[in-house]
């Protein structure tokens, strides 16, 4: 008795939020439509998606009106509020960390391990396809001698680094690619060069530069 009264629940539950029509009626919502055998109800839609189908249009209008006939819902403002929420917390985090944008404070490595990486990257980086692999020299100019294009010295060299090279002349800016502080390394390697003997240097290109020069 306790299962059929369950039961009874349950099927009374089911054609409450159905509306489907009991098994024994089917004959009579049967309609002619006919595919290979495969005949169709026709029972009503349920009430809770028609509930909610009847929801989706009203929250449709009510945001339509919102958006085009009130200030409530502005896309470009929110767009603008959002950009300027973005450009405040990246303003926040450069104060928070500025060793890792500001190389106004920098100064050139001398530590073994920090040359050692700068000389890594020298070659991770594609360095040697331009300057080769002892900085002698190739499309980019000599980093052995004392000529310098853009001006020598840990400042412009870490400039050159994150802003790039003269126009045309192929050497991109790095500052989105290669971190602050793998710029520093590198440029720190690059001052040990001075001095050294590449294999085939290239002709001096540029300024004399000394300690000093701007």
């Amino acid at each position: 008795m306790s299962n059929n009264k369950e039961k009874s629940f349950w099927s009374n539950l089911s054609q409450k939020l159905t509306r489907a029509e009991a098994i024994e009626s089917e004959e009579d919502i049967m309609t002619d439509h006919d595919y290979d055998g495969i005949r169709e109800l026709d029972n009503v839609l349920p009430p809770w998606w028609l509930a909610g189908f009847y929801i989706t249009i009203a929250v449709g209008i009510f945001y339509y009106i919102m958006v085009f006939f009130t200030d409530k819902y502005d896309q470009k403002v929110e767009f603008a509020n959002a950009v300027a929420e973005g450009d405040a917390a990246v303003e926040q985090y450069k104060k928070d960390h500025p060793e890792l944008y500001d190389a106004a404070n920098l100064v050139a490595l001398t530590d073994a391990a920090s040359i050692q990486k700068g000389k890594e990257l020298f070659a991770s980086k594609t360095c040697t396809a331009c300057h080769l692999a002892d900085a002698g020299g190739s499309i980019g100019p000599n980093l052995t001698d004392e000529y310098w294009i853009l001006g020598g010295g840990f400042k412009n060299i870490m400039h050159t680094l994150a802003k790039g090279g003269r126009p045309g002349k192929g050497m991109i800016a790095w500052e989105s690619t290669i971190s602050l502080e793998e710029r520093q390394q590198l440029a720190s390697f690059i001052l040990t060069l001075k001095g050294t003997t590449p294999e085939k240097p290239k002709a001096p290109e540029g300024e004399i530069w000394k300690e000093g020069d701007k």
